[in-house]
């Protein structure tokens, strides 16, 4: 319950007032294999990295492509994740998988995978990011 709550404090921040019903639609995050989260995500996943740490491909959502990951273990996703943030960018986690792409398309992902929305660095999100200075959390 408490890990809940700070799923839905996370995404009060990151949706900048957006009205407050999308929060509690947020379902529970999907669970298993890149191919079962790419199922749930209804994306036929064009594998790049198929490796015993992590397993990577690329998904679409309509025009819009994206970068879905899994992880064998929680210590590899994290350090993976605090690498790529150094890039920017928008990052859907949920246990073990991110999704990684545009803000809209990550956004609406979250409706059907559910996780928690983190952000990359502001560095290179110049303009048009939410981390830009112009929210204070």
């Amino acid at each position: 319950m408490l890990a809940l709550s700070g799923a839905v404090a996370i995404l009060a921040l990151a949706g900048c007032g957006s009205g407050g019903k999308d929060e509690a639609a947020v379902p529970k995050a999907v669970t298993g294999s890149l191919e079962h989260i790419a199922a749930e995500a209804e994306c036929e996943p064009n594998m790049q990295t198929d490796a015993d740490t992590i397993r990577q491909a690329i998904c679409k959502k309509g025009k819009e492509k994206y970068v879905l990951a899994t992880f064998a273990t929680d210590r590899g996703q994290r350090e993976w994740l605090n690498s790529a943030k150094d890039y920017g960018g928008y990052y859907l986690v949920g246990r073990k998988w991110v999704a990684v792409g545009e803000e809209k398309t990550v956004t609406a992902l979250q409706s059907t995978l559910g996780g928690t929305m983190e952000e990359g660095s502001e560095h290179m999100n110049p303009g048009g990011s939410h981390n830009s200075g112009s929210h204070h959390g």
